[in-house]
């Protein structure tokens, strides 16, 4: 017999904040100019293709463009927020939604 174990990828407070957690995300952006250069010269060569990523880190902002970069390099990435209280619900919505919608 066989069972397929069904679950969800992703546990976030509200999924409608995505959108303006991509708003927040997209001005994030031009404050880590470092992750955006390193997304800009390696994207095309995907460094990270087969990398299989998992971090426990407090899901902000930052750490959303963090994810986004490594996902842009070829990673799969899985994230857990290490503490509810300092989880920015948008953030983590709008890295689950993705930056195409």
């Amino acid at each position: 017999m066989s069972r397929k174990a069904h679950h969800v990828d992703f546990k976030v407070a509200d999924i409608n904040l995505a959108e303006f957690g991509r708003k927040e995300i997209t001005l994030a952006e031009h404050e880590m100019p470092g992750l955006m250069s390193t997304r800009a010269e390696y994207a095309d060569a995907q460094p990270l293709k087969g990398a299989r990523i998992m971090g426990s880190l407090h899901m902000t902002i930052q750490t959303a463009v963090l994810i986004e970069t490594l996902v842009a390099l070829g990673a799969d990435v899985r994230w857990v927020s290490c503490n509810i209280f300092s989880t920015q619900d948008h953030a983590a919505a709008a890295v689950v939604v993705g930056p195409d919608g």
